[in-house]
């Protein structure tokens, strides 16, 4: 977000102080109502109620975000503040730092409570610490409520003996120690307060306009999406029960995942990935929806954890981040192999445009820009491409493309991924065998072509026989598909079969380099071909 975009809070709100004690509630994340233990926390105490955000240049991920996510942000608290108004209220937005505009208001409004939701991630560690001083100094009681994760990760990690649960596996059997996460809270009830509106609310302190950050489409399709997400609590919880049901008839088959198991690339959206970035749907909301459902489909059978497969590898990577603040990159984190990849910004800015010559690849990459979302298989499919099945470029330069354009990009959940696929780090350290080839996996995720042809208009007339491979297509059927390969579309900027043994060949090379330097150091449970790293106490440098 542009710094330009930065002004402190008005002399005065021109909000009349009605003497009674007011409470504020803080929206950073978790932009909803429903199941915000923290925002029941500031109703409880009566008299004036006050909702805030404040844009500081960095809450809930603006300082990478480009016009779509920033727009779903933008809906978000545009359905909040019209959610607030039927009980009387008004969101009051403003911008700058949150110790300065928080310090006017608690003399302002008389403030004797403020509450917030928990960010457990590193990057909010110093925001959050700074408010919580200024509270101190001032009198103010705050509350942390925990809702934007099942647990709270810190509570995981004693409960691991101090340390992060390094595998998937492993934070599963922990959790389950922990017990099950609490079910959602009452709704609130605004009957106990009032909440003071200024005449000139929204001038002063309505939800700002995409001008106000300087902010313009890069194409015009981010304004005509074929899909189009809309951020808020009202519209997550209309795909939510939409979600349901597709879950119950996915479970009544034996099923568990269908939007995983059998992805629909062209399909209307079906993902809540968005809505839990930014806390517009309750994450516990959704885990006891998907446990319950099942339960009551499948009597016979015990719950299993697959059934929440995906919450839970949501949960483990924001736990793996805790007090790790270099989480995100890959020298001083130690959690994280340190890899010799290239630097190639000619292949990495042809990745990130969609033009690397492989359509699968470059439809995803398309859909990424256009609408700020791509399925599960296609972030495998071009996180694998751009780093250790193809172009062996650094896991940093993705991640820095995904958390520009994606709506659901966080800070913990995006680098675990990419962490992951780069095989970096987590459950399958140096695996290389498992790369998809950009050909193979296409013709298998998207068989009729459908899915390319959508992103990729110049192929539409392209036979589906060389559709995944254009560059193989006879010049005639070129001719007549009207799209010749090197002209109107790329070639491929390597050769897969080659590209792919090459990074094969440096993967290996880094796990030998690992065996012999961690001799005594390291200890892992080698199953070839994969190597399970136990132990992230030390970081070796392999360079």
């Amino acid at each position: 977000m542009e710094e330009s975009a930065i002004s402190m809070p008005p002399a005065s709100t021109a909000v009349e102080n009605s003497g009674h004690p007011a409470s504020i509630h803080w929206f950073r994340h978790g932009l909803r109502l429903h199941d915000n233990p923290a925002l029941l926390e500031a109703l409880e105490l009566g008299g004036d109620f006050y909702p805030i955000f404040i844009f500081d240049g960095e809450v809930a991920g603006t300082k990478t975000a480009a016009y779509n996510r920033m727009r779903f942000l933008l809906e978000s608290l545009e359905d909040l503040d019209e959610s607030l108004k039927k009980y009387g209220g008004r969101l009051f937005v403003f911008h700058g730092d949150p110790v300065e505009i928080l310090s006017g208001l608690f003399n302002e409004w008389s403030v004797e409570k403020l509450t917030f939701e928990q960010d457990p991630e590193p990057v909010w560690t110093a925001r959050d610490n700074a408010v919580k001083k200024l509270c101190q100094d001032t009198g103010v009681e705050f509350v942390e409520k925990i809702s934007h994760t099942l647990w709270d990760p810190k509570v995981i990690i004693e409960n691991n003996g101090g340390c992060p649960p390094l595998t998937y596996m492993l934070f599963n059997q922990v959790a389950t120690m922990v017990g099950d996460p609490p079910r959602p809270s009452v709704e609130p009830d605004f009957t106990k307060v009032s909440m003071p509106v200024s005449g000139d609310h929204d001038k002063k302190f309505g939800v700002p306009s995409m001008d106000k950050f300087g902010i313009s489409p890069e194409c015009e399709e981010q304004n005509d999406r074929i899909n189009s997400w809309k951020g808020g609590e009202t519209q997550a919880l209309r795909l939510f029960a939409h979600r349901l049901q597709v879950e119950e008839i996915a479970f009544s088959c034996g099923n568990v995942m269908p939007n995983q198991s059998f992805p629909d690339l062209v399909g209307p959206p079906l993902s809540m990935s968005a809505h839990l970035r930014f806390g517009c749907l309750s994450i516990r909301k959704l885990y006891w929806a998907l446990r319950d459902a099942y339960t009551r489909v499948n009597l016979d059978k015990p719950f299993t954890i697959s059934v929440v497969g995906q919450l839970m590898w949501r949960e483990y990577f924001y736990t793996m981040s805790v007090n790790n603040i270099n989480y995100n990159k890959m020298e001083g984190n130690p959690i994280c192999l340190n890899v010799p990849w290239y630097k190639d910004d000619e292949k990495l800015k042809k990745w990130e445009n969609g033009e690397t010559g492989y359509p699968w690849i470059d439809a995803i990459m398309k859909q990424l820009k256009h609408e700020g979302w791509i399925h599960h298989v296609g972030r495998h499919a071009v996180s694998t491409f751009l780093t250790r099945g193809d172009l062996w470029i650094n896991w940093e330069e993705g991640l820095k493309v995904f958390d520009k354009y994606l709506l659901d990009a966080d800070w913990s959940v995006c680098a675990g991924n990419w962490m992951w696929m780069s095989s970096s780090a987590f459950e399958k350290v140096l695996s290389c065998p498992k790369c998809f080839c950009p050909v193979r996996y296409g013709r298998k995720m998207d068989p009729n072509g459908e899915y390319i042809k959508r992103y990729l208009p110049v192929l539409k007339d392209m036979p589906t026989r060389y559709l995944y491979e254009p560059w193989k297509a006879p010049k005639a059927v070129q001719k007549k598909a009207n799209c010749i390969i090197g002209v109107d579309y790329p070639l491929p900027i390597v050769e897969h079969n080659k590209a792919s043994k090459e990074c094969y060949n440096m993967m290996m090379e880094v796990k030998n380099k690992l065996v012999q330097q961690g001799k005594g150091i390291f200890v892992f449970f080698i199953k070839l071909p994969f190597i399970y790293l136990i132990s992230c106490q030390v970081k070796m440098r392999l360079h």
